[in-house]
């Protein structure tokens, strides 16, 4: 298992959602200033997985055999729960964990940034065996 993380597949993953996850990112904070921030967490995320979509299709598994329609059903399944990691830990953090540490400034940023990271293995497993085999 191991293995999978150590390939040039993987890095391509890495960069491929380090850009969804700009999109993810920098959307919630525009979408923040019309919507509660839960709100915004869910419709950036969505954002951002059609951006992971289109790229992973494009760059990371190129290689696929599998029709978009077969790819794109299992991508939403992986990513249903990837976007319920993201979601839980984004709020927890952002109105539990943080304001308990004492952090004031940049909350819902950290909180968020944290949030999105965290599914990055799991993601890149459930794409590989399912998304795009």
């Amino acid at each position: 298992m191991m293995r999978a993380f150590a390939s040039r597949q993987f890095l391509a993953f890495l960069v491929t959602g380090g850009i969804a996850a700009l999109v993810n990112f920098g959307s919630r904070i525009v979408l923040n200033l019309w919507m509660p921030f839960p709100v915004a967490v869910v419709v950036a995320y969505l954002l951002g997985m059609v951006t992971a979509f289109l790229l992973a299709r494009a760059f990371v598994f190129a290689g696929s055999t599998q029709s978009v329609q077969r790819s794109a059903t299992f991508f939403v399944l992986v990513n249903l729960v990837a976007i319920a990691q993201t979601w839980i830990i984004s709020v927890a953090l952002a109105y539990y964990v943080l304001p308990a540490l004492g952090v004031r400034a940049f909350v819902n940023e950290i909180a968020h940034g944290i949030g999105v990271m965290v599914p990055v293995f799991t993601s890149y497993l459930g794409h590989k065996r399912f998304s795009f085999r």
